[in-house]
């Protein structure tokens, strides 16, 4: 069976810290490829996207472009409507039946598995694969057991970033270079994302 790592997320935009997330939960788990799957609507996520559906998917495959083993899957957007993790592992599992699919999620979101939609029917299908952030410990303990014991845990490197900061800092007309692959860079400057709104 192929073994696939799952980095769903806004990517809004897609910055190194997660693909470094990726390629450290690649590593660390023998995972065979990550498919990065951009949300549609993401439930548990507040807050006003940037950019839209086809230019946050276009990002990411510029991002991932030099690596073989990492893929842009656009079921998410093709669905539409909010992004169920549930409903994307049940479609996956039918159209995939030869791999086996683990969520790559990080630290802070960990905590918020009991939240999801379906959890319970959810984790008897897949694992989960936390990516420890510095500064963000995670307490497997606070989780019900039958969640506990499908979490793995893998230790990412120091870097904080995020998009949100990302987004903050073309807002307030300073660099985002180095914190993003430099193709994001380049399509970024190009379509004029995240800066500020001009009152015409």
């Amino acid at each position: 069976m192929k073994q696939i790592g799952i980095m769903g997320g806004t990517f809004d935009p897609i910055h190194i810290g997660h693909l470094l997330a990726a390629e450290t939960a690649l590593d660390a788990c023998q995972l065979d490829e990550v498919w990065f799957i951009p949300t549609n609507v993401p439930p548990l996520k507040e807050g006003v996207q940037g950019a839209d559906a086809e230019m946050r998917l276009r990002l990411v495959r510029l991002a991932i472009a030099g690596e073989p083993r990492f893929k842009a899957h656009p079921i998410e957007l093709e669905r539409g409507g909010v992004s169920y993790s549930f409903d994307t592992i049940s479609e996956l599992m039918e159209r995939e039946p030869g791999c086996t699919f683990a969520y790559i999620i990080g630290s802070d979101r960990i905590h918020d598995l009991p939240k999801w939609h379906r959890i319970d029917e959810l984790a008897e299908r897949i694992r989960f694969i936390g990516v420890e952030r510095p500064g963000e410990p995670v307490q497997l303990n606070r989780l019900p057991e039958h969640l506990r014991h499908r979490v793995t845990l893998v230790e990412m490197p120091p870097m904080g970033i995020s998009s949100t900061d990302i987004r903050r800092r073309r807002m307030a007309g300073r660099s985002i270079r180095y914190l993003v692959p430099e193709p994001v860079y380049s399509e970024i400057t190009k379509e004029g994302l995240y800066e500020p709104r001009r009152n015409d």
